[in-house]
């Protein structure tokens, strides 16, 4: 019986170390978890940033157009254009 004894000790330590693991690894995923979702936060949160940054510098490329710059003249012209036709297009649809 002391055999059986044995082994069912053996047993039983294995089990509590597992049971250990085990908690170590939940809680090391959730950490990981709380990361990732701060990580995603952050992502999210600079790519804001960038599409605002693209905003920004689209309308400062149109600013230095109009301002006489030779650089971007040409989409400057096309914007304007394509402004025009849109305000053409509203009066027209006001006349009817």
């Amino acid at each position: 019986m002391s055999v059986i004894a044995e082994i069912i000790d053996t047993l039983e330590n294995k089990v509590e170390k597992l049971i250990l693991k085990l908690k170590n690894l939940e809680r090391n995923n959730q950490d990981l978890t709380i990361e990732l979702n701060k990580s995603a936060q952050i992502i999210q949160k600079q790519s804001q940033e960038i599409e605002a940054l693209k905003a920004q510098y689209e309308t400062l490329k149109m600013a230095n157009s109009l301002l006489g710059s030779d650089e971007n003249k040409r989409d400057t012209k096309l914007k304007i254009n394509s402004l025009i036709r849109e305000i053409d297009y509203c009066i027209a649809q006001l006349s009817d």
